[in-house]
């Protein structure tokens, strides 16, 4: 299999989709499966203080893209991470070689997103954004469409079913030809 790569020995994924489709689970299961590094872009931002202020209407750090940008660059150009983050618009298109939009049934994404504490408008705002699909089509309308891939992810099966599936293409995966 191609990839986008620029003399990377190993590759680059980004798991996205709407919070609570699983993101971190998965990406923590897949790091550990093909010994890539995960790299938790909402730790990151706190970590590293790669953000603007706090949004009290959406209880999170507003990030500044360009610093998490800046912060990923060197690590991006080595290869071998998983990125996992809500949003994929902004990094660029040269770093991944698969970008994975995970996304979760209705009923149960406001389930796990109410256990996490979500209400009001941040509750509203990230179902909405699952049931239009805006994830999948940010990521469509970022990167080549053949490197993007949808993953059911409502049950801990289908979690497993994805790593599996991302392992097996880790595996596979060559770098393209400079």
């Amino acid at each position: 299999m191609a990839g986008s790569s620029s003399g990377r020995k190993k590759p680059n994924v980004l798991v996205t989709g709407t919070p609570g489709t699983g993101k971190t689970t998965t990406s923590s299961f897949l790091a550990e499966a093909t010994q890539l590094r995960h790299v938790n872009v909402g730790d990151l931002v706190r970590d590293k203080n790669l953000h603007d202020g706090w949004d009290e209407q959406f209880a999170c750090h507003v990030i500044n893209e360009d610093l998490v940008c800046d912060e990923l660059e060197d690590m991006m150009e080595e290869g071998g991470n998983i990125v996992d983050y809500h949003g994929c618009d902004f990094f660029p298109e040269r770093w991944f070689d698969r970008v994975v939009v995970l996304q979760t049934e209705n009923s149960v994404l406001y389930d796990r997103l109410s256990k996490r504490g979500y209400t009001g408008a941040k509750l509203t705002n990230n179902i909405e954004c699952e049931i239009f699909q805006v994830l999948l089509e940010e990521a469509k309308d970022s990167y080549p469409e053949d490197i993007v891939v949808a993953l059911r992810s409502d049950t801990i099966d289908d979690i497993n079913r994805n790593v599996a599936t991302l392992t097996d293409w880790v595996r596979n995966w060559c770098p393209k030809p400079e």
